[in-house]
């Protein structure tokens, strides 16, 4: 792990990018913590696995009654065949609707953190590669046996900004792909050309790019990471003009797109992020999704303080 010494530092949108959640900017004191230098790994994962034999989300049978809640009233019960155990899957998709994620996502039976692509898949020879299809819950269950919690959202965002002001990106300003390639993201016309300048076309494994100015790696890029708060987004204004010390997020969740459906916040972006879709690379980009969903681009890492 890596100790981040604590500090205070403007929180939310750094340029014309940011999206109406990263405002507005706000004073945040954070206290100090350690953080995993890299997203945990497969062979992390498995660890825990062995020695506990948890069965994570994706491994089970949907239950109907859990989910519910968070769809509209009404909602009809779907077949039993898409209750099976299964997780989200990234597929390339010709269109120029990006508003639309089904397109570019299908619900594969049988993918899991072992299987990520499904039944005829493995993770051999990719013990370094962080460990997907985990859900807020299994991230949650990790930390529980590990000693450690997952990192609040201020924290991420200010372990991601590696100790510089205003920064955009975790290795500064410039773009992704100037000069160098600086982290694990889309190359080209998302989401159906890859050009895969990066090497990777989906996930990498850890430290295959230089670090930010904390020696963490992969703060952007690579797999979105779950963070403990709620997602609500008009969290920002909520807070006081002066300043907060060590925020842990809001009580509850608000998704204006989906409001019946409670969400955590993820930060960092993927290897399917780039200027034209999402760019959740960014330090301030905020996305969310329900604590008991997984896929192909969601992992996690864990903090540690007194």
């Amino acid at each position: 792990m890596v100790f981040i010494e604590g500090g205070k530092f403007l929180m939310g949108g750094d340029n014309d990018e940011a999206r109406s959640d990263e405002y507005p900017k706000h004073s945040v004191e954070i206290s100090s913590f350690w953080m995993d230098e890299t997203e945990v790994t497969n062979a992390q994962f498995k660890k825990f696995i062995d020695e506990t034999g948890y069965i994570t989300t994706a491994e089970r049978k949907i239950n109907w009654d859990e989910i519910k809640s968070a769809l509209p009233p009404g909602t009809p019960k779907p077949n039993d065949s898409l209750l099976e155990p299964a997780s989200l899957v990234f597929k390339e998709y010709e269109t120029k609707n990006l508003n639309d994620y089904s397109n570019w996502w299908s619900l594969v039976r049988n993918a899991n953190w072992r299987q990520p692509f499904g039944p005829d898949s493995n993770i051999t020879g990719k013990e370094n590669y962080p460990v997907v299809h985990v859900s807020w819950e299994d991230a949650q269950a990790y930390c529980e046996w590990a000693g450690k919690r997952l990192p609040t959202e201020a924290e991420f965002e200010y372990a991601s900004r590696g100790g510089k002001l205003n920064n955009i990106y975790s290795w500064g300003n410039e773009k992704i792909d100037v000069k160098e390639i600086k982290a694990n993201s889309w190359n080209g016309s998302f989401p159906s050309k890859n050009t895969v300048l990066d090497k990777f076309y989906y996930s990498a494994p850890v430290k295959s790019f230089s670090p930010n100015g904390y020696g963490l790696y992969d703060m952007g890029g690579n797999v979105w990471e779950w963070c403990s708060d709620w997602y609500h987004s008009n969290y920002y204004s909520m807070l006081p003009k002066s300043g907060t010390l060590n925020p842990k997020g809001p009580d509850t969740s608000y998704d204006p797109i989906e409001p019946f459906s409670q969400k955590k916040v993820i930060r960092g972006g993927s290897f399917l992020c780039n200027d034209s879709y999402c760019s959740g690379y960014r330090n301030a980009a905020r996305m969310k999704t329900t604590p008991d969903s997984s896929s192909l681009h969601t992992g996690f890492r864990t903090v540690y303080s007194e």
